[in-house]
């Protein structure tokens, strides 16, 4: 018992150090790649995109190496071909680099303001991504639709966040109108993109905590479908998925400082899927919900999260 209690005081500094190491370095590689990546600006949204991938693979891998946090990606077979809209669970800024990795030619939805950031407003320019003025209402809608036509008729792809700003785990959701009517405007596809990446990438705070960031592609939603059906298709989807990548992020968490308290805090899902979680807590986790286990599907229903949906 001592002994554990002394690992993780020790534990806790290193977590501290490799954190402040980390975000050291991620700047500073972003400062470089900004200033050596000019000259590609010559080659238009192609020099830009190839500077952009270049940025997001290193990240990565600084991330692996200094904190010990590791990336996965599921479901990459989901990705289809072409122009298509990707809606992405939006945790931290960990996906929103990490997903360039499977992005040939995008176009992200952000706020206008970031653009005039000096030489990184730059590159979003040249790179012809979209920016909104989300104080202009309905006008900022009808701006996103004609940009997101022309984006999707040259066969790229839009990122779109459909909560419109970063969220905590397992926060009740607030999914914003946008997504719902650039789908039903433009007749393209959909990709969700579930993630628990904020179990590891606070929004706030500079701790970048060790274990699999899970980021999952699920199957693309077809066109066709009105607005009201593809506004309830898509909480429903990224909802179970978000809290499966989350259960199995507090499962796989090297720390293992997460308890059940903490879990039943983080995710807020009317299914959790448990094949990752040891059988104890199972069990445990079973009693605090007040759920049954069904064997067959190794799924817990949970009556009380799903009143809060």
């Amino acid at each position: 018992m001592v002994l554990a209690v002394n690992l993780r005081t020790a534990a806790k500094p290193m977590l501290i150090l490799r954190s402040l190491i980390f975000n050291l370095a991620f700047y500073v590689n972003l400062i470089v790649l900004m200033i050596l990546g000019l000259p590609m600006m010559l080659f238009g949204r192609k020099g830009v995109f190839f500077m952009a991938k270049l940025w997001g693979s290193t990240s990565v891998w600084w991330l692996e190496k200094i904190c010990n946090l590791r990336v996965e990606y599921r479901g990459v077979e989901n990705i289809p071909k072409g122009g298509y809209i990707i809606a992405v669970k939006h945790q931290s800024f960990l996906e929103t680099f990490s997903l360039l990795r499977y992005s040939p030619d995008f176009a992200i939805i952000m706020k206008k303001q970031l653009m005039y950031i000096p030489m990184f407003g730059l590159y979003l320019v040249v790179g012809k991504q979209i920016g909104i003025d989300r104080q202009r209402g309905h006008s900022a809608l009808s701006q996103l639709i004609e940009q997101g036509r022309a984006v999707l008729g040259a066969g790229r792809q839009i990122y779109i966040y459909p909560e419109g700003t970063r969220r905590p785990p397992g926060a009740r959701p607030m999914y914003k109108f946008g997504v719902a009517a650039l789908y039903e405007a433009t007749g393209a596809p959909c990709l969700p993109v579930a993630v628990n990446t904020g179990l590891f990438w606070g929004r706030r705070g500079f701790r970048r905590r060790p274990g699999t960031a899970v980021i999952e592609y699920l199957p693309p939603i077809p066109p066709g479908l009105d607005r009201d059906a593809f506004a309830a298709f898509v909480p429903q989807g990224l909802g179970s998925a978000d809290g499966e990548a989350q259960a199995r992020g507090l499962a796989e968490d090297s720390d293992k400082r997460y308890s059940i308290g903490t879990a039943l805090r983080d995710i807020d899902s009317p299914t959790l899927s448990l094949m990752f979680l040891h059988p104890k807590n199972q069990s445990r986790l079973a009693w605090k919900l007040g759920g049954k286990r069904r064997f067959k599907h190794k799924v817990f229903r949970c009556p009380r999260a799903a009143k809060k949906t």
